[in-house]
């Protein structure tokens, strides 16, 4: 299990960073990068973190806002009404998808090797079964850790893309962060886990006393950690769009991360068409500055 998540990283941070020539080109502009690709232009500036941390209040206040415009609406509909079934068969889907683990010899338990930890901090845990595995890749330590390895990497080959990206997934992380948490606790749900009762109970606004004592019987909808793989997926495939294989693998790897979570019992169903819709919209507005037509670019050279 080590060296298959070992191995996993590996592969995707080779393959982001490698450029596929024939299909992007080059050009240095006015001290930026762009990447031509199809009929889009990707411009990367100087990479700097501070502008984008700048960019938070405004990224927060789109997502606030996007709801209410038209062009969202059918996006907020599909939301809105795979929750309220997935709710409603909230209890039965966990029921079904742990007697399907217990079929295939899913173990529910996450269980660790803690190679390194801070106090009562686990700083390096590597798991020892597939489900914990699972679950893993969707905590942020995963997408933190592939963050900083981008960041190394355009350090070294002086790479602004690879450079932004990082900054990128910074920003999206912090402006999806504050989302979820701001809806768990307006909403207060249970966790599988901790339900009192079945579906689990909804106890809307917590006292922020209850809610740090007792966090999972008021923080699973919706679910940080697939709005956190669906917001690294998110800019990863928009900064990096020849790259056809990252959308079909971090997909896969979200359901599979969704599945694992339900078996754990720390996520129901409806906590997931809520956080898929966060991280996407977090990812995109994070990225969209980079892209411009190509036809707006006086020296654009089509491919």
């Amino acid at each position: 299990m080590k060296q298959t998540v070992i191995l996993f990283l590996f592969l995707i941070a080779c393959s982001t960073s490698s450029l596929s020539q024939h299909r992007i080109q080059r050009n240095q502009i006015n001290d930026t990068v762009q990447y031509f690709y199809k009929s889009d232009t990707l411009t990367f500036s100087k990479p700097n973190l501070f502008r984008n941390l700048a960019k938070v209040p405004a990224d927060l206040w789109y997502i606030t806002k996007s709801p209410i415009q038209k062009r969202n609406w059918i996006g907020l509909t599909a939301v809105a009404a795979s929750t309220a079934i997935f709710i409603a068969k909230d209890q039965e889907i966990i029921n079904w998808v742990k007697n399907r683990s217990n079929d295939i010899g899913l173990n529910p338990q996450t269980d660790y090797n803690i190679l390194l930890k801070f106090g009562t901090t686990k700083i390096i845990k590597i798991p020892k079964n597939l489900n914990t595995a699972l679950y893993q890749i969707g905590e942020g330590g995963t997408s933190m850790m592939l963050a900083g390895g981008l960041w190394i990497y355009g350090k070294i080959r002086k790479d602004w893309r690879a450079i932004n990206t990082a900054t990128d997934l910074a920003e999206t992380f912090i402006t999806m962060g504050v989302t979820t948490q701001i809806i768990k606790r307006i909403t207060g749900r249970e966790s599988p886990f901790m339900a009192t009762q079945s579906g689990g109970r909804w106890q809307p606004f917590p006292s922020f006393g209850d809610y740090q004592k007792n966090t999972s019987a008021y923080d699973a909808f919706p679910s940080g950690h697939l709005s956190t793989m669906m917001a690294t997926v998110t800019v990863l495939s928009y900064n990096y769009p020849e790259k056809k294989w990252i959308k079909p693998a971090g997909y896969t790897l979200i359901g599979l991360s969704a599945f694992a979570m339900m078996n754990t019992e720390v996520h129901w169903a409806g906590d997931y068409p809520l956080a898929i819709a966060i991280g996407y919209l977090s990812g995109k507005v994070t990225t969209w500055w980079h892209r411009t037509k190509a036809k707006q670019i006086r020296k654009a050279i089509p491919l």
